[in-house]
């Protein structure tokens, strides 16, 4: 049987899984004031953050339209979706619509749509996780079944150089974004199992709230023995401070293999430049 995996676009898969030709890509919409930018091939990051840190106004992004999903379902015999948690953005619900009416057009299929509950690289260790057991021919089922079990299992951080999106979007008052502004208080946030978004910790500076990280996961990995797992940092526009997060991490832990990824669109919007993302 042969297999899709369909992902909306703040799954950060690199060039190495696009030639793999078993990915398709569903662009999100990222809206800076009155620029409209296609988180597609064409998105280019620097040009993006400049707009954001020269913007006063709200940034968001804009999920896709269930027939964008739609037109990929036919690609394969078992089509596996990964979207955004559906607490956070209606990715997911417009993979689901767009499950629902390819059905009633054209028969009953085997569509699974995968709420990662994170983001970013939560959502490509789905998908690489998802071709480790398809591309062996395992029953789309049995794919499901465990790769549900593996989401479950997941833990997904991030520390932020700056709080500003999220104050214009909401999600931080502008008081406490302020303050943390003004103090160089950095907070070590964390993506709950239930998809939301929740602080973990806080300490004065960038390089002290990741090593405040590295030893929550490493108190984790000693706790579960994690040993078997992938573990993956997203930078945006931070190479070196995800290399120095990737050396400190390999002091604490005895991961399978920590891998380092660049931000595309949606994940630089809500990281920001400067931001680290960790899953694993």
């Amino acid at each position: 049987m042969s297999f899709n995996i369909v992902c909306d676009s703040c799954t950060d898969l690199t060039k190495e899984d696009f030639e793999k030709g078993c990915y398709s890509w569903v662009p999100l919409t990222l809206l800076v004031e009155e620029y409209e930018i296609i988180d597609d091939e064409t998105f280019n990051q620097l040009d993006f953050l400049d707009k954001v840190a020269r913007s006063k106004g709200e940034v968001k992004s804009a999920c896709p339209a269930p027939e964008s999903y739609k037109m990929n379902y036919d690609k394969a015999d078992d089509i596996y979706v990964i979207t955004l948690s559906a607490e956070l953005s209606g990715s997911y619900n417009s993979a689901v619509l767009a499950k629902n009416l390819y059905e009633e057009e054209n028969g009953k299929k085997n569509i699974y749509v995968f709420n990662s509950r994170g983001a970013s690289t939560t959502q490509i260790l789905i998908a690489r996780k998802i071709y480790e057991y398809a591309s062996t021919g395992m029953d789309f089922e049995e794919v499901v079944e465990k790769v549900e079990e593996y989401i479950r299992g997941q833990r997904t951080y991030f520390v932020l150089e700056t709080l500003d999106v999220l104050k214009r979007n909401g999600r931080l008052s502008k008081v406490s974004a302020t303050l943390a502004s003004a103090l160089n208080i950095k907070p070590v946030m964390e993506g709950t199992r239930e998809g939301t978004i929740e602080k973990l910790g806080q300490a004065r500076g960038t390089k002290k709230a990741l090593s405040k990280l590295a030893d929550a996961i490493a108190e984790d990995y000693a706790a579960r023995d994690l040993s078997d797992r992938i573990l993956a940092v997203a930078h945006c526009n931070c190479k070196q401070r995800a290399e120095a997060f990737k050396d400190m991490l390999e002091k604490k832990i005895k991961a399978k293999e920590i891998i380092i990824i660049d931000t595309k669109g949606v994940s630089s919007l809500y990281a920001c430049d400067g931001g680290i993302i960790v899953s694993y």
